[in-house]
């Protein structure tokens, strides 16, 4: 159970001993709230800046599709939905970072192998554009936790595979258990790293080498937020020919 479900809450007399466990849980009790101000900002403000992104992008798609707009200024109007674009990516990736880092309020039976699965199909047609050679091999990883944000952990690590790679590299995907725990696993070719650089691309706004234009710097970000919300752990250790894998590794779901 995360330290901001826990408290010491100790009974008895009220001596030096009580009085420090209070004041030990009264301090876990304002970081618990201040931690929770800053995802409900975060949320919110997301949550606004989406409805006029929205307007503006619909305010400059009519006039292109209708050929209202000059050949010259056709550009600059594509520019702009670019950015549009890069602006929705980025608030809908805050909010799954907001998401993630709040915790799983409700927990369903999720199979990493079929969210795993997912992900490669959503992504066919980039990968296949990038000329990544991807290999699979899902066997069960039976977890319990929230659908849609474990999906997100799946297409995150993948998406990041393809795009910080080299035209023409190569990909692996892999899911299944060992011991107690469910994995997914993603390794990429790519640019040389060195090992000790690897931690800063969790953090966010963090971009690693790969083809301009893509990701706002936030996908490995949310997958750790989103893999220790499921009392998981993430390793991240780089290829010596060039590249990275990353591992999720969670608690597997027990048999019913």
């Amino acid at each position: 159970m995360p330290w901001r479900d826990e408290r010491l809450g100790l009974t008895g007399p009220h001596d030096e001993v009580r009085e420090l466990g209070d004041t030990f849980d009264a301090m876990l009790d304002r970081l618990d709230r201040s931690f929770e101000a800053q995802r409900q900002f975060t949320a919110h403000a997301s949550h606004e800046l989406r409805t006029p992104l929205t307007l503006q992008r619909t305010a400059l798609e009519i006039p292109l599709a209708q050929g209202r707009v000059p050949d010259d200024l056709k550009p600059a109007l594509r520019s702009a939905l670019e950015a549009n674009a890069r602006t929705e990516r980025l608030i809908a990736s805050l909010l799954t970072l907001a998401r993630g880092e709040s915790g799983t309020r409700t927990r369903h039976p999720v199979d990493l192998a079929d969210a795993a699965g997912d992900a490669v199909r959503d992504l066919a047609d980039e990968t296949r554009a990038a000329g990544i050679r991807l290999t699979t091999t899902l066997a069960p990883a039976p977890v319990t936790g929230d659908p849609a944000l474990l999906a997100q952990v799946a297409v995150n690590l993948l998406a990041n595979a393809v795009r910080h790679n080299h035209p023409g590299g190569t990909a692996t995907l892999a899911t299944g258990v060992v011991g107690g725990r469910a994995f997914l696993k993603v390794a990429n070719s790519g640019p040389v790293l060195e090992q000790r650089d690897i931690p800063a691309l969790f953090e966010p706004f963090r971009r690693g080498r790969g083809r301009p234009g893509n990701g706002v710097g936030l996908g490995l970000a949310v997958v750790r937020a989103i893999t220790h919300s499921h009392d998981g752990t993430i390793t991240a250790t780089s290829r010596p020919g060039g590249g990275i894998t990353v591992r999720v590794d969670l608690p597997r779901r027990a048999e019913t």
